[in-house]
């Protein structure tokens, strides 16, 4: 066998987990087609190092003009004035925002990574924790999720951040936007929402928009709940000094070269998720969602935060089925369940093998599954995790259930 046929046969066996299986990982879903022929286009051969209009290389007519529509599409979509859709990844967009707007050693404000935060608000272990000055924020009340907002005031007006992030990948409640922008506006700080999870849901308007209310900048992934490439894009609400400033942190900043094909794709994404059909979509995942709260609920198992207002749950494994999050994602693995294991509020279990469990409706939704289908996972979930029923024969049932909802071709 040839180095060809040993990949296409490993991308056929991928191809098969993902059809044959359920992905229920909140920041996975599947790209149609024609994003991803984007992705196998032309485009990756060229190299277009600069904006447009400002390149380092000839040849750019084409790139150009790839890179404005999909900033123009990205503006329309999310309502607001300036686009740069350089970023490679999720991380690369916040940290190309810090690049540009912040001095190493200045203080910002994010949510804590133990409590729903992500790594690139201000770990110790990301190179952004390194470089500035966290003050974190967390959850008041661990068995609602709320969030003391009186204090995030009080910590700025000590603190006075240059920055404020809010988002998460972890957190299954909403935010007050309105709230952090007055904070900051007192505090003389810029917002930024880090929506990589909500994004899709923003844009089909499933969710609020936080430029509505007031935040001035908007990073986010690409894939997750909008279905397009893995990339990011960042967004400025109306200030244009604050766009150019965010445009040399991505690049010369943190980035070298835009990969044109992933802008490409990009664009591709933004133009589905401006459709009446990706609203109903946005709009069905969250229904999902609180179907299968619903069905935890009636099975007696706690949710973490007591449920969600978006696409996510989480459930403390440890203290619901005796079991460590690790544990529970093998288990659930053999069963055809493709979540992931997480961290929880305050956990006492390493991040390789935490208390608890992560998982989403995004992908079962984009199969077409609706609440009857989420709330039978649940169930499903529940018999694996509680071992009433042999991981092989939910595994089973699973396959059954993908064979009459189809992946994206």
């Amino acid at each position: 066998m040839n180095i060809h046929q040993q990949i296409t046969e490993i991308i056929h066996g991928e191809d098969q987990r993902q059809a044959t299986g359920l992905e229920l990982i909140p920041s996975e879903n599947y790209a149609s087609m024609a994003v991803r022929r984007c992705m196998a286009s032309s485009l990756c051969n060229k190299y277009s190092e600069g904006y447009a209009g400002a390149r380092y290389y000839g040849g750019q007519e084409f790139a150009d003009k790839i890179e404005r529509l999909a900033m123009e599409k990205a503006c329309h979509l999310f309502n607001c004035k300036y686009a740069n859709v350089q970023p490679l990844s999720g991380a690369m967009a916040n940290v190309g925002v810090y690049a540009g707007l912040l001095k190493p050693g200045d203080t910002v404000m994010g949510m804590s990574l133990n409590h729903g935060g992500h790594l690139t608000h201000g770990h110790k272990v990301s190179i952004t924790g390194a470089v500035y000055n966290w003050i974190h924020y967390g959850v008041a009340d661990i068995s609602t999720g709320d969030i003391d907002y009186d204090e995030i005031e009080k910590m700025a007006m000590e603190h006075k951040p240059k920055l404020i992030v809010l988002g998460f990948s972890a957190y299954t409640r909403t935010l007050d936007y309105a709230r952090f922008a007055a904070i900051a506006e007192r505090v003389g700080a810029v917002t930024m929402m880090d929506a990589a999870h909500i994004a899709g849901l923003i844009a089909g308007k499933a969710l609020k928009n936080p430029f509505d209310h007031g935040i001035d900048i908007i990073t986010t992934t690409t894939h997750k709940t909008l279905r397009g490439p893995r990339g990011a894009v960042v967004l400025v609400r109306e200030d244009e000094k604050l766009a150019k400033k965010v445009n040399k942190g991505v690049f010369p900043g943190v980035q070298g070269g835009p990969h044109m094909h992933q802008i490409a794709a990009k664009a591709q994404a933004f133009f589905e998720a401006d459709t009446v059909e990706f609203q109903e979509y946005s709009a069905q995942v969250l229904r999902n969602a609180k179907a299968m709260e619903e069905a935890f609920h009636e099975l007696g198992v706690p949710m973490v935060y007591g449920g969600t207002e978006n696409h996510m749950l989480l459930i403390d494994t440890a203290l619901a089925y005796g079991m460590s999050g690790g544990e529970a994602e093998k288990l659930l693995d053999r069963a055809g369940l493709t979540i992931n294991k997480n961290s929880l509020p305050d956990d006492m279990r390493g991040p390789m093998d935490p208390s608890g469990i992560r998982f989403g409706t995004p992908a079962m939704t984009t199969r077409g599954m609706g609440k009857g289908e989420a709330k039978m996972v649940a169930q499903w979930m529940h018999e694996a995790l509680s071992r009433s029923a042999e991981a092989g024969e939910i595994k089973v049932k699973v396959a059954e259930m993908c064979g009459k909802f189809s992946v994206p071709k």
